[in-house]
């Protein structure tokens, strides 16, 4: 299953397979894994300690028996817990490389994960640590590399079923069927549509990837060689442990909401990420234009350490179609079509939730009836009431990150960011954490950790058998 494949192996796929592994003596991928890699010296004492804790009877099943089953899931692309069941049915070899004697019904592997996502998450993050190096080793460059994005994982919830705004949309059209001044009904539907899902008040509505659906959010980093390196889901824990982050609101725009929740993420993620890794350092920062902020260079380069922040400028923090004005040595705006004229300084605005920013407007302005009126005989701008500047503090950090922008070094960093979505499409689609069923939180988050615990195993294994060019993927080992 190659790293940029989103094609996922079907029922009759997996059948054959599963006839064939059980056909075989022992098949070679599973001699790999035995050979290659011990489960246990991954382990925490914690998580064997809370597992085999004294329940009235023992454990039928071995703890790392449990996690090869759900780490061969992820491998082959397994969809459902109904069809891990059945594979493991058929094949003996599976069930002897996990250590079966029998197979678990449903209920133990799907109170597995519920049971245990705190253990999950924690061997994740042990496994970021034990491949750090291996990645450093490979490739310093791109392991020096921080690239961040947010997604969001579909539980099983009404609101995702297509036929939900199908819908909305359909009574819209009835409803203003005659009213030629409503042109937008799949705006009007986007506002109609609840902000979380009735099930769950963290399953948050987001536009991704040009569609609308239910999902919990989460933050998801990688280095530049697509290793990933930090998984943050943005539900009320995240927010009870950084109460300073805002709540996100619903706006007129879906993009818009999706960049407010990228933006004020990014922090906290990384506090948390560093925290658990007090040891990493990276040189670059790598995130797409919804992290573009006057408030987001400073803790980059100044609290966290990063020397370069690639992050391409946001349109809707520029009014590109005006003209820009120059400044003066003392940092004042001066007037676009007349330098010789500086604009008037009226103040800080200090509006929740932005940065922090001084206020300039047109020099050719009066008042009258106590509004602001612009005389100016060539105006740089439509409006009535003149030209509005703002100057930032951090205004040089955005302008000059670390990095000259647009030039051939920036645009080859930028094009690594790539790398994180193929990571997240990876997970979504070849190890199938995409379109889980299941609206238990931590059920899908520990899904997305084993998916993660995966990724790590497979470069630990790449490792060990000297093949690095296969770090991301088990099957071109097995071929």
């Amino acid at each position: 299953m190659s790293f940029n494949s989103k094609k996922q192996l079907s029922f009759g796929d997996l059948y054959e397979q599963a006839k064939d592994w059980a056909q075989n003596d022992k098949p070679q991928f599973l001699e790999m894994l035995d050979q290659y890699l011990d489960l246990s010296e991954f382990i925490s004492a914690s998580f064997y300690n809370t597992y085999y804790k004294y329940f009235g009877r023992d454990r039928t099943y071995r703890l790392e028996s449990m996690l090869s089953a759900f780490i061969l899931q992820k491998i082959l692309g397994i969809p459902t817990l109904v069809l891990l069941v059945n594979i493991f049915a058929l094949s003996s070899d599976l069930r002897k490389f996990c250590g079966f004697n029998s197979v678990p019904d449903i209920s133990q592997f799907s109170r597995f994960k519920t049971n245990f996502e705190d253990h999950l998450e924690e061997l994740f993050y042990h496994l970021v640590d034990i491949t750090d190096p291996i990645c450093r080793k490979i490739d310093p460059l791109l392991s020096d590399l921080f690239i961040y994005d947010t997604t969001g994982f579909e539980p099983y919830v009404t609101e995702n079923n297509p036929k939900y705004i199908n819908n909305i949309i359909r009574k819209l059209k009835n409803i203003y069927k005659n009213d030629s001044n409503v042109d937008n009904v799949y705006g009007f539907a986007y506002n109609s549509m609840p902000s979380y899902a009735q099930a769950d008040n963290q399953i948050k509505q987001l536009y991704i990837n040009g569609h609308f659906c239910y999902v919990y959010k989460a933050g998801i980093v990688t280095n530049g060689l697509g290793i990933i390196r930090h998984i943050s889901f943005l539900d009320n824990e995240f927010k009870e442990n950084h109460p300073e982050v805002p709540v996100d609101k619903k706006t007129d725009s879906p993009d818009e909401d999706k960049s407010i929740g990228d933006s004020t993420s990014l922090k906290p993620v990384l506090e948390d990420y560093f925290n658990l890794h007090n040891e990493h350092q990276y040189s670059t920062f790598i995130g797409d234009s919804a992290f573009d902020s006057y408030q987001t260079y400073p803790f980059l380069i100044n609290d966290f350490g990063f020397d370069k922040a690639v992050i391409p400028l946001n349109s809707r923090n520029t009014k590109s179609d005006l003209p820009q004005p120059e400044y003066n040595e003392n940092g004042w705006p001066l007037c676009p079509y007349d330098s010789s004229l500086t604009m008037k300084p009226t103040g800080w605005s200090r509006e929740k939730n932005r940065s922090p920013r001084f206020k300039f407007v047109c020099p050719k302005i009066n008042h009258i009836g106590g509004k602001r009126n612009c005389y100016c005989e060539n105006p740089c701008t439509d409006s009535s009431y003149g030209r509005v500047v703002y100057t930032y503090p951090n205004q040089d950090l955005r302008t000059y990150p670390g990095i000259i922008r647009d030039t051939d070094d920036w645009i080859n960093l930028y094009k690594k960011r790539g790398v994180v979505e193929q990571t997240i499409n990876y997970f979504k689609d070849a190890m199938v954490t995409g379109n889980l069923k299941t609206q238990n939180l931590k059920s899908v988050k520990s899904d997305v950790f084993l998916a993660g615990i995966t990724q790590l195993l497979t470069l630990i294994l790449a490792d060990k058998i000297n093949k690095p060019e296969n770090i991301r993927s088990l099957r071109p080992l097995i071929a």
